[in-house]
C-alpha cells in the first residue's frame, strides 16, 4: 500500500510539462507557481477520489465553471468568483468539476513565503487557518486577477528580478489577507454568538482532533465549561460536540487506513489512542467495522 500521496510543485510542473497545451501562460518552479491556465481536470484525472497532501500553500480563483472538492476533510462546492486558500500540508480531494472550468492559481514554498513577507505576517496566513473559502464580488475578483497577472508577466520575463518577484508576491498575499479580513469581520457581525462559537469549535476540531479527543480541551480553548459548550453545539448544529470530534477522528483514521503505509500500531500512536484495542473498539462503534475490516473492504 502506497503512502498518502503528495502533489508538490515539482510534481505539478512535471505533470503540466507533459501536457503542452496546458503550459501556455504558466510559471512553475520548485518554490513558486503563478498559473494563468490551470487545468483542474488534468490534475483531477490523476488524483480524483484520493486524498492528496499539498506540501506548499495554494490559492486558486475560479473564473468559470464549478467544482466539488474537499479541503482538509470538509466538503466545498466552488463556483466562479470563489477564492480558495489551502495552507501548507493541506489535504485536498477532487470529486467532480464542470468541463468548462477555468481558474488561476498561486502557490509558494514556506521559504519563499518568509522571504516575501518578512517579520510581519498577514493574519490569514499566520498558521491559525488551515484553509479559507471566499466569494468575491466582480471588482475584488478583477483586482486580484490584475495583481496575479502582474506577477505572472514578471516571472515569465527572461532574467526577471527576484526582488520585484518577492514584492509582487507580498502584494498578492496582503490583498488576499485584506479580502479575508473584510469577509471575516462581516461574517462575525452577521453570526450570533452561538453560531460563532460553533464556527470556532469546528476550526479547533479540524486542527487538533488527532491529538485531543475530549470536549474538555476544546472548552478550555474557548474559555467555556464543557457542559455549556456541549449545549451550544447541540443547539446550533443538531449534533453533539462529541459527535463532531469523533467524526473528525474517524475520517482521519479512514484516510490513514486506506491511503498510507502505516500499521495500525503507528496509526494508534499518531491519533493519540492509548492502545490498538481502544482504537479498534472506538472505530467499530462508529463504523460497524474493525480497522482491518475497513482496510480490506
Amino acid at each position: 500500500m502506497a503512502e498518502l500521496q503528495q502533489l508538490t510543485l515539482t510534481q505539478l510542473k512535471s505533470l503540466i510539462d507533459n501536457n503542452d497545451e496546458h503550459m501556455m501562460g504558466n510559471y512553475i518552479s520548485q518554490n513558486l507557481a503563478v498559473a494563468r491556465n490551470i487545468s483542474i481536470n488534468l490534475v483531477a484525472d490523476q488524483f480524483q477520489g484520493t486524498p492528496t497532501i499539498l506540501p506548499e500553500m495554494r490559492m486558486m480563483l475560479l473564473k468559470q465553471g464549478w467544482a466539488h472538492t474537499s479541503l482538509n476533510l470538509m466538503e466545498h462546492y466552488i463556483v466562479a468568483g470563489d477564492l480558495i486558500y489551502l495552507g501548507t500540508n493541506g489535504i485536498i480531494e477532487y470529486h467532480e468539476a464542470s468541463s468548462d472550468i477555468q481558474a488561476i492559481g498561486f502557490s509558494l514554498s514556506d521559504d519563499l513565503f518568509q522571504l516575501a513577507i518578512g517579520n510581519r505576517i498577514p493574519e490569514a496566513f499566520d498558521g491559525h487557518l488551515r484553509d479559507f473559502h471566499l466569494h468575491l464580488d466582480e471588482e475584488d475578483a478583477q483586482y486580484y486577477d490584475y495583481l496575479h497577472l502582474l506577477l505572472n508577466h514578471h516571472t515569465l520575463r527572461p532574467g526577471h528580478s527576484s526582488q520585484v518577484t518577492l514584492h509582487l508576491v507580498s502584494a498578492l498575499l496582503w490583498y488576499a489577507n485584506h479580502l479575508w479580513s473584510q469577509q471575516e469581520q462581516s461574517g462575525r457581525q452577521a453570526l450570533t454568538r452561538e453560531q460563532q462559537l460553533f464556527t470556532d469549535f469546528i476550526q479547533l476540531v479540524s486542527r487538533f482532533a488527532p491529538e485531543h479527543h475530549t470536549i474538555d480541551f476544546y472548552a478550555s480553548q474557548l474559555c467555556l465549561t464543557p457542559r455549556y459548550l456541549s449545549t451550544i453545539i447541540a443547539q446550533v448544529s443538531g449534533k453533539s460536540a462529541k459527535q463532531w470530534i469523533d467524526d473528525a477522528l474517524v475520517t482521519r483514521i479512514k484516510i490513514y487506513l486506506k491511503h498510507s503505509g502505516k500499521s495500525i500500531a503507528q496509526i494508534t500512536d499518531d491519533m493519540n489512542f492509548p492502545n490498538q484495542s481502544f482504537l479498534a473498539k472506538f472505530f467499530k462503534r462508529i463504523t460497524g467495522l474493525t480497522p482491518t475490516q475497513f482496510q480490506h473492504s
